[in-house]
């Protein structure tokens, strides 16, 4: 509310859960998945931002005026986030920052960059955050065509001797991969409550197609086959429902973002194996109408296309399996 938002008093992870749920429902496109991006965005500027810079974005941000995007992956590291190769030397009061950003999303509609940037040595340790303007010189920005959505945008943006001054630090500098992570948890947990809605977006599609039309004299929905489908998407999708509630009792009760790490992680594995399984079935019921952007079954030949943008963007499923097992072990080596 300090920055000019409309927060209920009793807010809590379960709004959250009907806000992403209900966007996911009407399929927005650009101005939807960008409300999306700025969630993603904005808090490690809230959490570790100086005034200065929280006065300078959030309000705008938040009321609608402009938009902010994250900039983390990188042509040689996506997944491995410590090995960030974009640089920012400090001269005076400046960076100059060089390098390359790739698969940014909604860079072309951005009006600011949480960028993450190397500021010290190598691994997790020699890493920053810096608040980039995109009317910065030297920001070269140009969209990528993807397998998905046209509508908002994937972008690759390349840094030449950009000057940043010194004040657009965000939090400490070294401390840069801990307030990525940290965040990463409540990206998972947007991306899960968006996937969970396509994953009944398609079963509703299928289920209407299943009682309405009729192959071989009788409907569909007669065959047994096409019930077990039905009833195994329905089965997947509850589950998924129930662990993001789970996870959202935790955010909402006060559990801290550091311990939800494989929880999180887990949870968006979930949600795309649940999505990918729901959209494959679905087209099978459609059968070839399933297949063309027209007529009854265009609805879940676009969703299917959104399978992928799921099970790799905010880690891919296997770095998110390995990382819970990981954390895992750690735990148990400690008994």
């Amino acid at each position: 509310k300090e920055f000019g938002g409309t927060q209920p008093d009793d807010y809590d992870s379960f709004y959250e859960i009907i806000l992403w749920d209900e966007f996911a429902r009407m399929g927005g496109g650009g101005v939807l998945g960008q409300m999306s991006i700025n969630s993603m965005a904005l808090p490690p500027i809230i959490k570790y931002g100086s005034q200065r810079i929280k006065d300078m974005v959030v309000k705008d941000v938040v009321q609608g005026r402009k938009q902010c995007s994250l900039m983390i992956s990188e042509p040689y590291a996506g997944s491995d986030v410590a090995n960030i190769r974009t640089r920012a030397e400090r001269k005076g009061d400046v960076y100059i920052v060089n390098g390359q950003k790739k698969w940014i999303t909604g860079g072309l509609i951005a009006d600011y960059f949480t960028a993450l940037v190397r500021t010290g040595g190598p691994g997790a340790g020699g890493l920053s955050v810096l608040l980039l303007d995109k009317n910065m010189p030297g920001i070269s920005i140009r969209k990528m065509e993807t397998q998905f959505d046209n509508t908002h945008n994937t972008t690759f943006i390349e840094l030449d001797d950009v000057e940043v001054p010194v004040a657009n630090l965000i939090g400490e500098e070294g401390k840069g991969f801990g307030y990525i992570m940290v965040n990463f948890n409540h990206e998972r947990f947007v991306l899960a409550c968006s996937t969970c809605r396509s994953s009944r977006l398609c079963y509703q599609e299928a289920f209407h197609e299943a009682m309405s039309r009729k192959v071989f004299g009788k409907k569909l929905i007669e065959n047994g086959v096409i019930r077990w489908k039905l009833a195994e998407m329905a089965r997947q999708i509850e589950a998924l429902q129930d662990n993001i509630e789970r996870i959202a009792f935790m955010f909402s009760s006060g559990v801290a973002d550091a311990a939800l790490g494989s929880q999180c992680a887990l949870l968006k594995v979930q949600a795309s194996k649940t999505f990918e399984y729901c959209a494959r079935e679905a087209v099978q019921i459609f059968g070839g109408s399933g297949l063309v952007k027209e007529g009854r079954g265009k609805i879940v030949e676009r969703l299917y296309r959104d399978v992928r943008q799921m099970a790799i963007p905010g880690g891919s499923e296997e770095i998110l399996l390995d990382l819970a097992i990981r954390q895992a072990m750690r735990k148990a080596a400690k008994l």
